[in-house]
């Protein structure tokens, strides 16, 4: 078994309306099938924020308005890329709290990594469907999740 190590720096963003936070079900990756704040990769001679509002596009297709810098973090985690080839990623995140222009998020999937984009009611959610990320930063938020 091969084992490749990598780094992925993305800018991701929390959307919170009345208690509600919008969520993408991963489609690929070594988080698939996990609830995740949307957002990516930032891109060659993108800032943070320019990486943040072009993949909230992407993902949610909302307009970021206006961002707040929450935390800079990181996992190192190992997942299962192909048969033969395991990754062992540094994943950092740069993670804000945003305002949107719209009301609704795109819950159609983006044909990449994810399966659509919906709110969820946070006192709903368990730490278990989550990603790390978004464990981390619903905490910072205040929020108490369940196990």
């Amino acid at each position: 078994m091969k084992e490749v190590k990598s780094i992925h720096v993305g800018a991701y963003g929390f959307i919170i309306k009345n208690d509600e936070v919008a969520l993408i079900k991963k489609a690929r990756g070594g988080y698939t099938g996990l609830l995740d704040i949307p957002g990516g990769g930032i891109e060659h001679n993108e800032t943070p924020v320019e990486g943040l509002k072009r993949e909230l596009l992407e993902e949610a297709e909302v307009t970021v308005i206006n961002q707040e810098l929450l935390t800079v973090t990181s996992r190192t985690f190992k997942w299962q890329m192909t048969k033969n080839i395991v990754e062992s990623l540094h994943h950092i995140g740069i993670l804000y709290k945003v305002e949107v222009k719209e009301d609704k998020v795109k819950e159609d999937p983006d044909g990449i990594d994810s399966n659509g984009c919906n709110y969820y009611k946070i006192k709903d959610l368990s730490k278990k469907e989550l990603t790390p990320f978004t464990i981390e930063g619903l905490e910072l938020l205040g929020y108490s999740l369940k196990d």
